[in-house]
């Protein structure tokens, strides 16, 4: 299997290394629970670019079904917190709306206005992390974008753009987005979706440290 790679500024190019688990997510993981990375489906994983002090992550996911079935559940908060079980607090996804969440396992504190509500087409949204120990600094740039583009009749294309972020949050974040995503593919398709904590133990292998 071919290494993922990262596209660096000025052209730069780097294998993909392992990222360390953090301490509050390895406390859910057991030896057992961990599977071969050759069972993982890498064909869903994402890209890390670096640029200057900015890092940015993108996942494309090709979805089999609608662009409304996919936004209601990027957008509705019922469907929301059903993939990111991890945050509590308000997600109102719409049009002059506003995010405050807080992740239970880190701690970290989440805030943001919408700036894109395109429906069906783009939903875009600021998320803003206060400074804590996992983020000594935080992350007050950073912004979240999805892309909803029809594949064939009835399928979907599903982007993802985190970014601004600083780099070393990127490094932090990418195998985390890619089991949020995991999660909603499967929620999608009426599966049980994976354990979050799981799923990043299995994927992290596959981006830079």
């Amino acid at each position: 299997m071919l290494p993922l790679r990262i596209s660096i500024y000025n052209s730069t190019v780097i294998d993909m290394k392992s990222i360390e688990i953090d301490e509050n997510v390895q406390r859910h993981l057991s030896t057992s629970e961990k599977r071969n990375e050759k069972t993982l489906n890498t064909g869903s994983k994402g890209t890390i670019t670096i640029e200057a002090e900015y890092g940015t992550l993108k996942y494309e996911r090709r979805l089999s079904h609608p662009r409304e079935t996919v936004w209601k559940a990027i957008t509705d908060p019922k469907e929301i917190f059903r993939w990111l079980p991890d945050y509590k607090g308000t997600f109102a996804g719409y049009n002059g709306g506003a995010i405050d969440l807080v992740n239970t396992v880190s701690g970290s504190h989440v805030t943001g206005d919408i700036l894109v509500w395109d429906l069906h087409r783009v939903f875009e949204y600021e998320w803003h992390i206060s400074p804590n120990p996992m983020f000594p600094h935080g992350e007050p740039e950073s912004v979240i974008r999805w892309e909803l583009k029809q594949d064939g009749d009835s399928d979907t294309l599903l982007i993802v753009t985190h970014s601004r972020l600083t780099k070393s949050t990127a490094l932090r974040l990418a195998p985390g987005w890619h089991a949020y995503l995991d999660r909603l593919e499967a929620i999608l398709n009426n599966q049980v979706p994976p354990d979050w904590a799981r799923r990043f133990a299995e994927v992290k292998e596959l981006y830079p440290s």
